[in-house]
């Protein structure tokens, strides 16, 4: 496909970019605390960490591995912990001593968590307490030799002690555990500066991560991401981003986001290092009028997010009184973002919600909105600079502009394939494409719009149904909160039903049912409409529609069960 797109590119955004410009993301990190050693690089429940004492504590991290637990050059390291001052000198102190990061989701079971790190063939894992008894149980199945114990308040000088003791003793937040033996973050950090860390040959094409993920087909798997792959996404964002001039003055970016996910990962703590700005943590985003005092507490200019996240923000008092004056850039991804949120925000903040598109396999961004944007467009932008996107029918050929079909990606920020798995990395990667598996259109100036993920389309006596464009159309009225649709299997092959969480009480179906007949076809609209208090969704925010399928599939079987035994 001609790259349509490069005609719709913001003036001064390239539509390639310099691969050699930097070796690996060590090399990132080390010009970036050189350039702003005294500047504020993480910033956590109101304790600074500059970029002089991130790359002090980050030596004397490595130092550690390197000497004490004898790490070598590519093994594997977890790091298990929410967004804590912690995570980055963790993060960047493995990278510089060479390792590869598998970053573990906190609420992961033992089940998962084992199959994690044994699929990883991790040897050591960074945690904090409050999941160390989960790390306990999964151990055996492992070959993890190493476990560095951390703590809340560590970090945080005197104040932190007296966290620690409340969420230990006080919250009982801390289940017992026993693992024979650990280290202490702290006590590794102490260590290690009377360590000397010796400087790793780090190149391009060294593993970084291995990034777990459920991924386009089958069981979590973890996506292999080069430097240079991770670089590569850096070096899109920067140069997509360079029309907004100078953010270092403006304020912090907001990380409300979990540093483990591969958005917030590099969105935030990787790509935005390089500018020398503050990257505010929020530990527990799900605590909302916590969220807003710490956003009223620092000034800041960039927020990224989830939908769910937006929304939430905007349903919580006192949001709308937050200073928005140095507020230059909001972003969202990982789930579609709707347009009744995006119209909101703007209306709140001043800020257009602009939406981008990507997914672990792509390290992970492939598409963003450009700058110039004022108001929500529904589609997830342009392809980055160096990426070139093609939308393919089932036989893998392109289809014509406009008419739906399965996105394709292929640019330097594609994984390299699924760690040890060749033959479901071949089921993706086909001659360099990227099979997404979202189903995509894409228009004549090059804006790509997701009609959904192939997994989720629903078949309605024959019909296409696509959750997110029913979604969209509930989402928009006044009453609702949020909203989920799916596929229940009927005799028909399936029929439309939708989740919704009330923002009025005293919404009805009745309602719900006149409302979407104006905006969608007779065989688009739910059937069933089941009123909820809440809907399953991920630790990151994103609306768990499988876990739903999986109730209405229970629901179903029960429901045969019943009639069978009627019928005897």
């Amino acid at each position: 496909m001609e790259k349509i797109w490069l005609k719709s590119y913001q003036t001064g955004v390239q539509s390639e970019i310099d691969l050699e410009q930097v070796p690996s993301l060590v090399h990132l990190f080390e010009d970036s605390v050189n350039q702003y050693r005294q500047d504020v690089a993480f910033l956590n429940f109101g304790k600074k960490l500059s970029y002089h004492q991130l790359e002090k504590s980050t030596a004397a991290f490595a130092a550690f591995l390197q000497t004490k637990l004898t790490m070598v050059k590519g093994e594997r390291i977890a790091i298990m912990m929410p967004n804590l001052l912690q995570y980055p000198i963790a993060l960047f102190g493995a990278l510089r001593a060479g390792m590869s990061v598998v970053n573990v989701n906190p609420l992961y079971t033992a089940k998962e968590l084992a199959h994690q790190l044994a699929d990883s063939e991790a040897t050591t894992i960074v945690v904090l307490e409050n999941f160390a008894h989960v790390v306990a149980q999964a151990l055996p199945e492992t070959q993890v030799q190493h476990v560095i114990i951390t703590q809340i308040g560590d970090h945080l000088g005197f104040k932190g002690k007296i966290m620690n003791f409340v969420v230990k003793h006080v919250k009982k937040m801390v289940p017992r555990w026993h693992i024979e033996k650990t280290y202490t973050f702290q006590e590794v950090i102490q260590q290690g500066r009377e360590m000397v860390f010796k400087p790793v040959a780090v190149v391009g094409d060294d593993i970084a991560f291995l990034q777990y993920t459920g991924g386009t087909t089958g069981v979590s798997k973890g996506a292999v991401l080069t430097h240079r792959n991770i670089l590569a996404n850096v070096m899109q964002a920067r140069n997509w981003i360079a029309p907004l001039g100078e953010l270092k003055t403006q304020g912090g970016i907001i990380t409300a986001l979990p540093l483990y996910h591969i958005f917030s990962l590099v969105a935030n703590c990787i790509a935005f290092l390089q500018f020398g700005i503050a990257n505010i943590l929020i530990t527990n985003p799900r605590d909302l009028k916590g969220f807003i005092k710490e956003l009223n507490r620092q000034p800041f200019c960039v927020l990224t997010g989830v939908n769910t996240l937006f929304n939430g923000l905007l349903r919580t008092p006192g949001f709308s009184q937050v200073n928005f004056k140095h507020f230059k850039l909001a972003l969202g991804g990982g789930m579609a973002v709707q347009k009744a949120v995006a119209d909101k925000w703007k209306e709140v903040t001043g800020v257009t919600l602009m939406e981008a598109y990507g997914l672990t396999e792509c390290s992970p961004a492939v598409t963003i909105n450009p700058l110039y944007i004022t108001d929500y467009n529904g589609s997830i932008g342009l392809p980055l600079p160096s990426t070139e996107v093609e939308i393919r029918d089932e036989t893998g050929h392109s289809v014509p502009i406009g008419q739906p079909g399965e996105l394709c990606v292929k640019g330097p920020q594609v994984m390299q394939g699924y760690w040890k798995r060749p033959e479901e990395t071949k089921k993706v990667l086909k001659e360099g494409w990227l099979y997404t598996g979202d189903i995509a259109v894409i228009d004549q100036a090059g804006f790509i719009r997701i009609v959904d993920r192939k997994k989720d389309m629903i078949l309605v006596s024959g019909f296409n149904v696509y959750p997110n464009e029913v979604e969209e159309v509930i989402a928009l009225h006044p009453q609702v909160a949020e909203v989920a649709v799916i596929g229940v299997p009927c005799s028909a092959g399936e029929r439309v039903r939708a989740y919704v969480v009330k923002a009025s009480a005293t919404l009805t179906v009745e309602e719900l049912l006149a409302h979407c007949k104006l905006s969608l076809t007779n065989y688009k609209i739910p059937k069933e409409f089941i009123f909820r208090s809440e809907l399953p969704k991920t630790n990151v925010g994103k609306v768990l529609r499988r876990v739903l399928r999986d109730e209405a599939v229970m629901e179903s079987k029960s429901h045969q069960v019943e009639s069978s035994e009627e019928i005897s």
